[in-house]
């Protein structure tokens, strides 16, 4: 469970910075050079570089070089084990809410 609980804390931490969140959005539509990515974003080449690695060390996105252009694609893996995580939590605590629900309506007649 600990490599798990780590993939997940990287993916998470990764996600966490707006800019990376765009990122990822972007390579959702499919695969983008550098370039491309740091187009809308109002940072510097070597800044989207850095933020582009740390999305490479949580596992959500693999790049590639082929001469000088470095082409992005998102590994769905990783996220679809974030996603996983967060549906398991979603069905629990929608569960305890039915039964609240389930309890007050019982108790609304008293």
């Amino acid at each position: 469970m600990f490599r798990q609980d780590a993939i997940l804390d990287l993916a998470f931490q990764a996600l966490a910075d707006p800019s990376r969140r765009a990122m990822v959005d972007r390579l959702v539509q499919g695969p983008a050079t550098v370039s491309d990515l740091a187009k809308p974003l109002a940072m510097s080449l070597p800044g989207v570089m850095q933020h582009l690695a740390v999305l490479e060390a949580s596992g959500l996105v693999v790049s590639e070089k082929i001469g000088r252009v470095r082409t992005c694609r998102i590994e769905p893996k990783v996220l679809s084990q974030a996603e996983h995580w967060i549906a398991k939590r979603r069905a629990l605590w929608e569960r305890r809410l039915d039964r609240l629900g389930v309890f007050l309506d019982e108790t609304k007649d008293d």
